[in-house]
């Protein structure tokens, strides 16, 4: 007897349905809380060193209210969006526009990316030790660290998106005379737009996990202090109520720069068309 096959195309269904996709996701995170449940009260390990979901969730609501090493959670998430947003736009600001003029100017492309490709290859936790000799505890050893991590991404995507443009467009250009610097704020940035803000996505994402780690030793507050002054007091449900708060953060960060990329995107496309 045959056996018939249907492959996905022959039922018309390609990919799950959005309600499928969203009974996954709610079956996987259910999963992993009861795992994290069970462990927690199955008595292997000890309270204080694996506290339980609700646990967690008592001492998140606590930190909402109580001060916790000089402030409350709000407060140390406020002092990190506040060094995070200020090294990325720094990383932005100077990252993008090198990129284009990169994409534009060989002579310039000559000049940086030597250094600059033997300098994005080193982890931006590697900068922690200038970061405390230079700035201390003080508000620029985060700032230098974020920096490190989120420039790479934002130069290296608006350089491929200037060196992607459509050639036909820059000679047009060139023939109605704009100059080099008109050819890339109306030519080169346009057309590069989504691949900048593509970058932009994954700096930030670079970005908000170097904040932490430079929290962790050259900071006097923030979401990564919080949590080494609940290690040093053995606090686990502390420490695991700042990871709780970064993934938070992060995935908002994230949703908004994709969104902001779709519609990018979608109006990219039908410019083009």
């Amino acid at each position: 007897m045959a056996v018939v096959i249907r492959s996905p195309a022959a039922t018309g269904r390609l990919h799950p349905s959005r309600r499928e996709l969203v009974a996954l996701s709610v079956a996987g995170c259910g999963g992993f809380f009861l795992i994290w449940h069970g462990l927690a009260v199955s008595g292997w390990f000890p309270a204080r060193f694996l506290p339980g979901p609700l646990e967690v969730v008592r001492t998140i609501v606590d930190l909402s209210l109580i001060p916790y090493s000089g402030a409350t959670l709000g407060g140390h998430l406020g002092a990190s969006l506040v060094r995070f947003f200020l090294a990325f736009l720094l990383a932005a600001c100077i990252g993008v526009p090198l990129g284009l003029m990169m994409g534009w100017y060989r002579w310039l492309d000559d000049i940086v990316s030597p250094l600059f490709e033997g300098l994005r290859f080193i982890a931006p936790i590697a900068w922690v030790p200038f970061a405390g000799l230079w700035f201390g505890a003080g508000i620029g050893g985060p700032i230098l660290v974020i920096f490190s991590g989120a420039f790479p991404p934002c130069l290296i995507n608006a350089y491929r998106g200037a060196r992607g443009v459509d050639r036909r467009l820059v000679e047009a250009s060139l023939t109605l005379g704009a100059s080099g610097a008109r050819v890339i704020t109306d030519v080169l940035l346009p057309a590069a737009l989504p691949s900048i803000v593509a970058g932009l996505r994954v700096s930030a994402g670079i970005g908000w996990q170097s904040l932490v780690g430079a929290e962790l030793i050259v900071a006097a507050g923030g979401i990564g202090y919080m949590m080494v002054q609940g290690q040093l007091n053995i606090a686990t449900s502390v420490v695991m109520a700042g990871m709780v708060a970064i993934g938070v953060v992060g995935i908002v960060i994230d949703v908004v720069l994709r969104l902001a990329e779709r519609h990018l995107r979608r109006n990219w496309a039908r410019v083009a068309q």
